[in-house]
C-alpha cells in the first residue's frame, strides 16, 4: 500500500494595515463600500443588498449606513484600520449615508473625494418623435 501524504496548509497571517483606503459606490439601486489598503488590494467590502436588505430598501440612505458600519467594524477588528482616504463616485441616495456610518466606527477620515464620472456631451441623441 502506498503511505498517505500529509496536506500540508499554509496559515495566514492577517497583516496589520493602519492606513487604506474606502471606495464608495452609489447607485440608484444599491451601495456597495469597499475598504483597500494604500496599494489596492480589497481587504473588505459590504452592501445594502450583503447585509440583508432586498428590493427597494436596498437604494436607502439607512442601507447605506448599515452596510459602511458593517465593512469598517470588520476591517478595525482584523486589520486594525484606524484612518482611511474616501473616494465617493455614483449619484444615489447612500452618499452621505456610508460617510455618516464611517465615521460612527471611529475611522479617522483624512479626505473625502467624489470621483463621480461627468459625461461631456456623450453620443447623439435620438430624433425627435413624429406623431
Amino acid at each position: 500500500m502506498a503511505a498517505k501524504s500529509k496536506k500540508t496548509t499554509k496559515k495566514k497571517t492577517i497583516r496589520t494595515v493602519t492606513k487604506g483606503r474606502v471606495y464608495i459606490q452609489a447607485t440608484f439601486n444599491n451601495t456597495i463600500v469597499s475598504f483597500t489598503d494604500e496599494v489596492g488590494n480589497v481587504l473588505n467590502w459590504s452592501s445594502a443588498g450583503n447585509v440583508g436588505f432586498k428590493g427597494a430598501r436596498k437604494s436607502t440612505p439607512y442601507a447605506a449606513t448599515t452596510a459602511a458600519e458593517k465593512a469598517g467594524k470588520v476591517v478595525t477588528e482584523t486589520f486594525g484600520l484606524r484612518s482611511v482616504d474616501v473616494f465617493v463616485k455614483g449619484p444615489g441616495p447612500g452618499r452621505d449615508a456610508a460617510i455618516r456610518g464611517l465615521k460612527s466606527t471611529n475611522l479617522e477620515i483624512t479626505s473625502i473625494s467624489d470621483n463621480t464620472p461627468i459625461a461631456h456631451n456623450g453620443v447623439r441623441g435620438k430624433k425627435r418623435r413624429r406623431g
